[in-house]
């Protein structure tokens, strides 16, 4: 069972003065949309490390600076988690970071969750996103790098 914790990880890097944002686009079978990365905790991983390991896993990245941000959203349980969540679920938290990437080389994406990836600049990113949340997220990123 998975615990109804979810985070994502909006991976960004600074090229020249603009910042670029990491899209990965999910296979098929898991929906076939864009997205940052997300993952839920294990094994008793707090939100930060959760977000730290989904980043290497999802993409190889492990030289980051991770910012939790005081960003969060619930969605509501579908029928088709029903079998890797408690009974009880009604919604997930999803817990908002953002990952400033160090490393020059491009991600190794993980070819069970991701077929594609690109880093592209704020307006390429939100119009690749579909999903209301996953676009506020994506704004709130930008407000947040702004101010760095």
């Amino acid at each position: 069972m998975r615990i109804p914790i979810q985070v994502s990880i909006y991976p960004v890097r600074k090229t020249n003065r603009e910042w670029k944002y990491l899209m990965l686009k999910r296979v098929k079978n898991r929906g076939g949309f864009w997205q940052g990365v997300t993952g839920a905790p294990e094994n008793g991983e707090t939100n930060s490390e959760a977000a730290r390991r989904e980043l290497y896993e999802e993409t190889g990245y492990s030289s980051v600076n991770l910012i939790k941000t005081e960003i969060s959203y619930i969605i509501p349980m579908e029928d088709r988690w029903k079998d890797i969540y408690p009974v009880a679920t009604k919604e997930i938290p999803e817990y908002l970071f953002i990952a400033v990437i160090q490393q020059p080389d491009s991600p190794k994406i993980d070819p069970i969750e991701h077929n594609d990836w690109k880093w592209c600049s704020y307006e390429e990113a939100m119009n690749l996103l579909s999903l209301d949340d996953n676009k506020r997220a994506l704004k709130y990123v930008l407000q947040f790098l702004k101010k760095e």
